[in-house]
């Protein structure tokens, strides 16, 4: 197990290493110059020289990355363009909202999907199943920002029973904070709430199959219990995966449910940061959300030998 977690780290390296590759050449070989938005509509070329060269952007593309990831091994993300504080600071400061939002989309997905998912597979054919079906290709169709503003319309404007945008920190009260996060945790787990239930119903429907469960109905264990305990138990691992994988969807899905609703947390950063061509902050944070993506793979890769025991390492 040890060996396998060390060679799995040293694995994540040369895969951060593509992605900071990639996207610092994305950010300079798009159109678009920072030092140009900092001039403003009345600068000279002269101005945009100075401040591209003050912002070190005259160097070859080489150099800036030498110097780039020379400071990101030494923890330093380096400094906003715009904003002039630290990349580390801008993060930390909008790191709540969107792990607030992560958090209790994730939760939300998954307390709603395996009970659906499973009582689908136990009636398979039946008005559930297909409700379950029918929910699932509907949350693969709306795009995020549909269902958010549908929900804005209905809850915030309509019945003016949630507030429609902005954020409120837990420090300041859990109702409040639960209240605000109500709309765009609906609105971001849709989706994962479908994909998650149907992966459960073909996963638990698929082990209803299986020898032990006939076994344990024949012992007269309850059906609850052979739905949850031994059927769902079972099919963990499927399910799991998946819950790993869609965890890239949810940071996308993050950056628009923010935009919507006014949320100041990292995808809401990003934005602003493309908008402005903010270097070091988007290479800052696709770093960041890169990390956390790889550190998920890991954990379910990890999560494998605890839910089956005949997987080893």
């Amino acid at each position: 197990m040890i060996a396998f977690l060390f060679k799995r780290l040293l694995a994540t390296i040369p895969v951060l290493l593509v992605v900071v590759v990639v996207v610092f050449l994305i950010l300079r070989l798009t159109p678009g110059d920072p030092a140009a938005v900092i001039g403003g509509d009345n600068a000279s070329s002269d101005d945009i020289a100075r401040i591209r060269e003050q912002l070190g952007l005259a160097k070859p593309l080489v150099t800036q990355f030498a110097i780039w990831i020379g400071k990101v091994a030494e923890g330093d993300l380096g400094y906003s363009y715009f904003m002039n504080k630290p990349v580390w600071e801008l993060i930390a400061q909008r790191v709540e909202p969107t792990l607030s939002l992560t958090v209790a989309t994730l939760i939300l997905a998954v307390v709603t999907a395996l009970p659906l998912g499973t009582l689908a597979a136990w009636k398979m054919g039946g008005w559930l199943d297909r409700g379950v079906m029918a929910f699932s290709v509907t949350g693969f169709s709306v795009p995020v920002f549909v269902v958010g503003y549908v929900l804005i319309y209905v809850f915030a404007l309509e019945l003016n029973w949630l507030p429609v945008q902005g954020y409120v920190r837990i420090a300041h009260g859990f109702w409040p904070w639960l209240r605000q996060l109500i709309l765009p945790c609906l609105a971001l787990a849709l989706i994962y709430v479908a994909l998650l239930a149907r992966v459960t119903r073909a996963a638990v429907s698929e082990a209803l199959t299986e020898d032990f469960v006939r076994t344990a109905r024949a012992k007269g264990i309850s059906e609850a219990q052979v739905l949850f305990h031994h059927a769902l138990t079972n099919a963990a691992v499927p399910i799991i995966t998946v819950a790993g994988i869609s965890a890239a969807q949810l940071i996308g899905g993050v950056v628009v449910t923010e935009t919507v609703f006014s949320i100041p947390g990292l995808g809401q950063l990003t934005v602003d940061a493309v908008l402005s061509r903010d270097f070091p902050i988007i290479q800052g944070v696709v770093l960041l959300f890169s990390g956390v993506y790889v550190a998920l793979n890991l954990l379910v890769d990890l999560s494998y030998v605890v839910l089956d025991p005949r997987i080893r390492y």
